[in-house]
């Protein structure tokens, strides 16, 4: 006769979630409460009574005003121009003046993708002084 001895099997121990998902949870609330998700800062805006008055001094070169119509169209010198013309006549002055800044001014009216589409035909051209004016809001 013989004799088996069984060992007792030792049942697996669970590893619980909960602890981790409480930490997953604290860290999410952390980093919403600490970020920034809107930037307001990211486009310059030149403020008419402050920056006005100095943008046309020589030193810091000469300024061209693009405006942009409530249709998208953009205006330099009164004239509508369309982005191959913008970006020819931006490219002679940027020849001439080196330090040549342009400032954009937007209708209330347009969109925003007249605005990006004005400003990237802008930066192709060359300009890298590129600010955005902002007339006073009423409300």
């Amino acid at each position: 006769m013989t004799i088996q001895i069984r060992r007792a099997t030792v049942p697996r121990q669970l590893i619980s979630l909960v602890p981790m998902i409480d930490v997953m949870l604290i860290l999410l609330v952390f980093f919403m409460v600490t970020s920034t998700y809107l930037n307001l800062n990211m486009i310059p805006i030149v403020d008419r009574v402050d920056e006005a008055p100095r943008a046309n001094n020589t030193a810091n070169g000469s300024t061209l005003l693009v405006r942009i119509g409530a249709d998208g169209q953009a205006y330099l010198h009164g004239q509508a121009a369309d982005a191959t013309t913008l970006s020819q006549l931006v490219a002679v002055r940027l020849a001439a003046e080196p330090l040549l800044s342009v400032v954009i001014l937007p209708s209330s009216r347009a969109t925003t993708q007249a605005l990006v589409s004005t400003m990237d035909t802008l930066t192709r051209a060359g300009a890298t002084r590129i600010r955005l004016m902002q007339l006073g809001r009423t409300q």
